[in-house]
């Protein structure tokens, strides 16, 4: 075949648009990924599209196309909301907001190129990725566990199927039974979670299987709001829960899912169900990136920029992010900020010093108990009815208040800090 102009002028023009088109789209609009569409990484994708006025085009990647909440799980377990109560759906993200929601596994990401494979094999590339994948367990952290195990032992400490199988192995525990919790080591998802759960799973039994035991395995010798737990648990599940702590064996625990034994410093315990509570990592898609230090991924306080790339920002219970705690109101608040900075990257808009927050309540039972301790603020009519067993008074009159249902009883975070409070002490620059 000869090679005249005729066909080196196709030649160069093909050539000339097909390096030019990813450019050209590139610099049109800017490319944001989220993979992650829990608290942190859906509100993220909201700010992000919302306040650039669809100057940046994001796109959320999410397997599920409904996402269980772990926050409220425990209420769950309780009786005190209902399993459809948790369910999120992504449709007003797409519908109101215009993000590119795909139900799909992110299974690798090459930094160099700025490009992420799904599961489907399908590739796309980003000027910004934000990471926020919440936990993955570590494996081999409770001798005899591991995932194959979950169907008999449980976690439950991520929303959704596990969090229904937990509950039904309850419902179905013999008058008199043992349900049996392996706590986590620090640091985990959710500090006081595990706590709540005793709480309210003990609410629960108290009602349909009053003679049961409760037995907790703990590696830590202290954990969040002890305190205030354990004044709940003798006030209102006296004899229920039994706590064991390192000095007394929580450290040295195995398991064996087959013949529903928990094993304490070599001592065995025949129980009915067994909530395994793994030590946990950042989310696994975080070490595929190669951002991970140790268990978790470091960023700037300032912006939840990784620490390993500029071009990638990390959320929630994945980080190492100084002294918040991992909750679900850390990442939603991590995200806002997040989402700030991606956007003043991109579009040049202006960027304002970062402002985290956490408040956490805990629910230990319906009754009402008669004990409150006052915040700052007069208490109304209304909230007189509510207990918050707290050991001190709330610090200012604009941190959250307690729950506004009836019966609750709640537990302030400690530290517990308000909206309006900058929190950047204890975050490296």
């Amino acid at each position: 075949m000869s090679f005249n102009r005729r066909h080196f002028l196709e030649l160069a023009a093909g050539t000339t648009a097909a390096l030019a088109a990813p450019a050209v789209i590139g610099r049109a609009k800017p490319r944001v990924v989220v993979i992650g569409g829990g608290a942190g990484g859906a509100t993220a994708a909201r700010y992000i599209a919302k306040d650039s006025k669809g100057a940046i085009d994001v796109t959320l990647i999410e397997p599920s196309r409904v996402y269980y909440t772990c926050f409220f799980s425990n209420l769950y377990l309780g009786g005190e909301r209902t399993m459809q109560s948790l369910a999120h759906t992504y449709g007003k993200l797409a519908s109101t907001h215009g993000i590119n929601v795909v139900h799909d596994w992110a299974v690798g990401i090459d930094r160099d190129t700025r490009t992420i494979t799904l599961a489907s094999g399908y590739k796309m590339g980003y000027d910004r990725l934000i990471l926020s994948p919440g936990i993955d367990f570590i494996a081999g952290a409770v001798e005899g566990w591991d995932t194959s195990k979950q169907n008999k032992m449980p976690h439950a400490y991520k929303g959704g199927s596990q969090t229904e199988l937990l509950k039904a192995q309850l419902e179905a525990m013999p008058q008199g039974g043992t349900f049996a919790m392996v706590a986590p080591p620090n640091p985990y998802r959710c500090p006081p979670g595990p706590y709540e759960r005793v709480s309210m799973v003990a609410h629960l039994l108290k009602q349909k299987n009053p003679t049961a035991k409760i037995i907790v395995a703990d590696p830590k010798p202290k954990f969040s709001k002890e305190a205030l737990f354990r004044d709940a648990w003798s006030r209102h599940h006296q004899g229920m829960v039994e706590w064991v702590g390192p000095d007394f064996g929580g450290k040295n625990v195995s398991v064996d899912a087959d013949a529903m034994v928990l094993k304490i410093d070599g001592e065995a315990v025949k129980v009915d169900v067994c909530n395994v509570i793994p030590a946990m990592k950042a989310g696994r898609i975080c070490e595929v990136a190669g951002i991970t230090e140790g268990n978790w991924a470091p960023v700037s306080g300032h912006t939840m920029q990784s620490r390993v790339d500029d071009k990638i920002y990390v959320l929630g219970d994945a980080t190492n992010q100084g002294d918040m705690p991992k909750s679900g109101y850390s990442a939603n608040s991590q995200a806002k900020v997040a989402a700030m900075a991606v956007r003043a990257e991109l579009t040049g808009s202006r960027m304002f010093p970062a402002k985290f927050s956490n408040t956490c309540w805990s629910m230990l039972g319906t009754t009402t108990v008669s004990k409150w301790v006052p915040p700052t603020r007069p208490l109304t009519r209304k909230s007189q009815k509510w207990t918050a067993l707290s050991a001190k008074p709330v610090r200012a009159a604009n941190c959250a208040r307690p729950p506004s249902r009836k019966a609750w009883a709640g537990t302030t975070a400690s530290p517990l800090t308000c909206s309006a409070k900058p929190r950047t002490q204890g975050l490296k620059a």
